[in-house]
């Protein structure tokens, strides 16, 4: 199944998403469940959040890979949400 998870960053926080994105872009590297993953923008183009497409076989392994983003270990997001998708074009 393909998950959506959406995230948008706390307010202020782009040096802390700039001190862990080697980690976090590793971490996307690290298993085999990313299907398509980039940054959130601003209109004037910084990055605010996080939109990464999981394939897992439940929602369960999504969480689970959710909850160990170094992005999330280090309290980046205000909010995250993790949403069963379904590809139709691409």
């Amino acid at each position: 199944m393909l998950v959506a998870l959406i995230a948008h960053d706390k307010a202020g926080a782009l040096d802390l998403r700039m001190q862990n994105r080697p980690a976090h872009v590793d971490y996307l590297g690290s298993t085999e469940m990313v299907h398509l993953a980039g940054p959130l923008l601003a209109p004037e183009g910084g990055m605010i959040g996080s939109l990464v497409v999981l394939d897992v076989p439940d929602m369960a392994t999504a969480e689970e890979w959710a909850a160990n983003d170094p992005y999330a270990k280090a309290g980046l997001f205000e909010s995250v949400t993790l949403t069963e998708w379904k590809k139709v074009i691409g």
